[in-house]
């Protein structure tokens, strides 16, 4: 479904704050771009090049980290990373089996062009959402990426680490430190050779394919879309200003039918705009979950959590408008084989009233 999270993006894209860039400053104050330029973090946004395409991968995993153990697994499979937006985004896909060990992971990796930084968002079978975020950047062709996890009943830090070694071959490595990162102790190492015979994975025997019924949900969105959007501008105000957008939604299956990736073009007042939406089923809570990122702002949105009922999806999050808490929903109905509607609604008393921000028809384009 086109736009889920998009409506506070929207909001500034309309506004114009997302296209406001150093370039439009530095016209106005030359001097100020000068000082800038002498200090400006390096551009990392293509950083993920090397990585894209299909790799055989060794992965060697220490099963007891921080506990002294030296008891590691062996483990043969396969990596395939898909670029986005050019490079600024991609998917990587992992599936890996040694001996009783099978582990199939997923990876969203954005760029924040503010930032200058990347941040890796990783899921793991069973779960169906997304895990805290390691963000990092790339320096002499090597990116690192840290974030605080829970280990074992405490937090310590993580460290994700990954460079080519050649255009065939790579490395990536996890590491933990419990001291405040005066010590890294490495506990898993994935070797990967290019493969030339092979573009995809195969998922059959994948936990994905016992997935409850509630896994298939989204099913109708799959394919390629039009889209036409009638965007209020203040939903809060008594204002019935609004602006109409039109764009290009697709949509496909990843994570062997575990999730869905979401890519979108669209045409509004101030241009082209790019964005995303990854869909996710939580098998344990029987919900889905999906997260929006808009390709000027590269930071992922809060996701919007909910599920189906009689063949209408409601999913909601928290989130804020003008700098003010509000509860965000989104609404599928009217779903056919050939079109559905989604309409996004904001509440800023708890949920008793709710005020229309867009709403959106699909038209299939193809299959």
């Amino acid at each position: 479904m086109i736009f889920k999270r998009i409506g506070i993006c929207l909001f500034m894209f309309l506004c114009g704050y997302l296209f406001v860039t150093p370039q439009a400053f530095s016209q106005a104050n030359p001097t100020a771009n000068a000082a800038k330029q002498k200090i400006a973090p390096q551009d990392g946004q293509h950083g993920f090049d090397f990585d894209f395409g299909a790799w055989k991968t060794h992965s060697s995993r220490l099963l007891h980290p921080l506990t002294g153990s030296k008891e590691w697994v062996e483990l043969d499979g396969i990596t395939v990373v898909t670029k986005v937006w050019d490079g600024r985004a991609n998917l990587a896909e992992y599936k890996a089996s040694g001996g009783s060990n099978q582990i199939e992971l997923l990876s969203l990796r954005v760029y924040n062009p503010d930032a200058h930084q990347w941040s890796l968002n990783f899921a793991t079978p069973g779960v169906g959402r997304l895990g805290i975020p390691s963000v990092g950047e790339f320096k002499n062709g090597r990116g690192e990426f840290y974030d605080q996890e829970e280990i074992n009943g405490k937090f310590v830090l993580v460290r994700f680490s990954i460079w080519p070694i050649s255009p065939d071959t790579a490395q990536s490595e996890q590491a933990f430190s419990n001291d405040g990162g005066k010590t890294w102790e490495t506990n898993w190492i994935n070797k990967y050779t290019r493969l030339s015979d092979q573009t995809e994975i195969d998922w059959s025997g994948s936990a994905a394919n016992a997935e409850p019924s509630g896994a298939h949900d989204f099913d109708f969105n799959l394919g390629t879309w039009e889209t036409h959007i009638k965007r209020i501008l203040d939903p809060f105000s008594s204002s019935s200003d609004s602006i109409a957008v039109n764009g290009t939604v697709t949509v496909r299956k990843v994570w062997g039918g575990r999730a869905q990736l979401e890519e979108i073009e669209a045409e509004g007042p101030k241009g082209h705009w790019e964005a995303l939406t990854l869909f996710m089923y939580d098998p344990q809570a029987h919900q889905w979950n999906q997260s929006f990122i808009n390709s000027k702002a590269g930071v992922l949105s809060n996701p919007l959590i909910g599920s189906f009922k009689e063949g209408r999806g409601e999913l909601l999050a928290n989130d804020t408008f003008k700098d003010r808490a509000i509860f965000v929903r989104g609404v599928w109905s009217d779903i056919a084989q050939n079109s559905h509607r989604y309409e996004e609604s904001y509440s800023n008393d708890g949920g008793k009233t709710w005020h229309s921000a867009f709403i959106g028809n699909l038209t299939r384009k193809e299959q």
